[in-house]
């Protein structure tokens, strides 16, 4: 709340000091022109920027853990090795009758070029050679299932099974996060849809994190209107450098959808209400004009005016209920008690 200044006497009419008129004490304040920011809130939830839960692809026992619960991984690393004898040898059986089918199509090839062969017999061979080929990279890529891999940057999670565990196709394994940066969503009305766009930048806060401000920015609005709760969600980045919010945390979000600069406000002690209209008392050569007063928002016990004053305005905020219009003012000094 704004200290009441107090407003000086020196051009006090000359008529009222002869009559003896004693002024209406009072307390008044100054208007003040500031940047005033118009603000939307809304309640979010913190999730990973991806997220996903690691399964196998094929059936085998669990040979080898390659990582530390809760530990940044990279893209590509190998979490888990699945035993891989019989693939491997699956795969060397593939590559060796590939090796035969290829010299059997070359010799029908040559065959044919000398005469000594038939042209059904080398697409016979090169229909088995494509066929081997197939096989072999097949069991190549069996092979390379066993090995089961990190699909980008992130903090593993807390595993499910152990070394030796026989694992089925589509099991869970264990849960990879990537939280640089985590993203945020958050439902607003759908009258602040047009308040709301990519590339908006927003604040929020979290209970785990009291008083410490952090920095988004929207990337995504859902084209869908929620019809059930008459909200549209949309989703902004948020920087996690330092790794201090997780994924599930509530967020309180803040978003800046108007700026004004100078605009006036004054204590929303200063206006009252008089016939269904707004009104302020301004102080004009020591005397009390009723000016009615247009409101736009409210900010921390101030009220902005959007009609009816200027800023080397002077208003009362203590006292008015005794005024009338052109009523003399004594003004008080706010923290004294006393007039000046």
């Amino acid at each position: 709340m704004y200290r009441s200044t107090a407003y000086s006497q020196a051009k006090e009419p000359a008529a009222a000091k002869q009559q003896g008129v004693p002024g209406v004490p009072v307390e008044v304040a100054q208007v003040q022109r500031k940047t005033l920011v118009r603000t939307l809130s809304a309640v979010g939830t913190l999730e990973s920027s991806e997220s996903v839960i690691v399964r196998p692809e094929i059936a085998g026992r669990i040979q080898s853990i390659n990582f530390q619960e809760g530990q940044p991984v990279k893209k590509g690393a190998v979490l888990f090795q699945i035993d891989d004898s019989t693939y491997e040898a699956e795969a060397e059986q593939a590559q060796a009758n590939l090796e035969l089918s290829r010299k059997n199509y070359n010799r029908a090839a040559e065959l044919l070029k000398k005469g000594a062969g038939t042209a059904r017999q080398r697409d016979e061979s090169q229909a088995q050679l494509r066929v081997d080929e197939a096989k072999a990279a097949l069991s190549l890529t069996m092979l390379e299932k066993t090995r089961i891999r990190a699909p980008f940057d992130g903090i593993i999670g807390f595993r499910q099974v152990s070394i030796g565990d026989y694992v089925s196709p589509g099991q869970d394994l264990v849960n990879l996060e990537s939280i640089q940066p985590l993203k945020v969503k958050f439902d607003v009305p759908q009258t602040a849809i047009t308040a709301i766009s990519d590339g908006q930048l927003i604040d929020l806060t979290t209970d785990a994190f009291p008083g410490q401000p952090f920095q988004g920015e929207v990337y995504a609005i859902d084209p869908q209107i929620n019809q059930a709760t008459r909200s549209v969600s949309a989703l902004a980045k948020v920087p996690n450098e330092d790794g201090r919010l997780r994924p599930g945390l509530f967020a309180n979000v803040t978003l800046s959808v108007d700026r004004r600069e100078g605009a006036l406000l004054v204590p929303e002690e200063a206006v009252f209400s008089q016939g269904g209209e707004r009104y302020v008392y301004r102080v004009v050569e020591g005397k009390a004009t009723l000016v009615p007063v247009t409101l736009g928002q409210r900010k921390t016990g101030m009220v902005e005016i959007t009609k009816g004053l200027a800023s080397d305005d002077t208003v009362v905020t203590a006292g008015y209920q005794k005024l009338r219009n052109g009523a003399p003012v004594m003004v008080l000094d706010a923290a004294k008690g006393a007039a000046k």
